[in-house]
């Protein structure tokens, strides 16, 4: 028996590959057009072609949490999507309460999507070894600690539809063609200076990434997208002709993300292990 390594489905693995690498995912939720579906039910084009039916999103329900934490008689290790941005964290965390008859530990990602992803898929790696529960939470701790996430978004005009952005503002920057950059970290949004196309935004991406570069570290790396895999191939092609990463990934964005942003949002999430 191992720890076993718990995160919503913010965190930017498939079902297959979270299987695969011993990470068990819990769905968030979505509710389009009135009727409830878990993240994942819905391909992604098909949930923004219904956008105009009214979407919203929410965590998964402590239920769902203490069902994925049944069995797990070593304790485990449950990482949330940010806390101020999902009711993931308070769901696991009254899930945990309610599983008194095993130890764990719920941490407050204070990210997502790849970020959230690669700390998910290091602990799950510790705990394959045998650590215990204690060394599997300090091993999410330690990736997220180090662990970046940024990201650009093709377009504003699902900022505008959900109501996150006035539509002047809106429309004024789509007739300029920006992109809008981001880095999501310590739980904060932070707007970067905007792109004014894909390439450009490609540019940038790894532009922050070679700055980060840590010396004889090896990297984990994975290129996010929203119904861009190419994008996302390249960009994690052009990382791979100056590092072989030791985890090297290209994942989908979920859809708790993707009904906010809208299609074309890429992202590069990495940490550079070392020692």
């Amino acid at each position: 028996m191992t720890v076993r390594v718990v995160a919503d489905s913010t965190a930017a693995l498939d079902a297959a590959t979270a299987a695969a690498l011993g990470v068990t995912i819990v769905p968030t939720r979505v509710v389009l057009g009135g009727v409830g579906y878990d993240d994942g039910d819905l391909p992604l084009a098909e949930l923004l072609a219904r956008f105009d039916e009214g979407v919203s999103t929410s965590g998964p329900t402590p239920g769902a949490f203490a069902a994925a934490l049944d069995g797990a008689d070593e304790g485990a290790v449950v990482l949330t999507v940010a806390a101020h941005l999902s009711s993931s964290y308070k769901s696991a965390v009254l899930a945990a309460g309610l599983s008194s008859d095993r130890p764990v530990r719920v941490i407050d990602s204070r990210t997502a999507a790849g970020a959230q992803a690669l700390a998910a898929l290091h602990a799950a790696e510790v705990a394959n070894r045998g650590a215990s529960l204690d060394e599997v939470e300090a091993a999410a701790h330690r990736v997220l600690g180090r662990a970046r996430l940024y990201g650009a978004l093709e377009t504003f005009e699902y900022l505008v539809r959900g109501g996150r952005l006035n539509s002047t503002v809106g429309r004024m920057a789509a007739g300029l063609r920006v992109r809008p950059l981001f880095e999501l970290r310590g739980g904060n949004i932070r707007s970067l200076r905007p792109a004014f196309s894909r390439e450009a935004s490609i540019t940038r991406l790894l532009r922050v990434w070679r700055r980060s570069r840590v010396k004889g570290a090896r990297l984990h790396v994975i290129a996010l997208h929203a119904l861009a895999p190419e994008a996302a191939r390249h960009l994690l092609a052009e990382v791979r002709r100056e590092v072989e990463p030791a985890t090297g990934l290209v994942a989908e964005f979920g859809a708790v993300m993707v009904v906010h942003t809208g299609p074309g949002l890429l992202g590069l999430s990495w940490w550079w292990e070392e020692g």
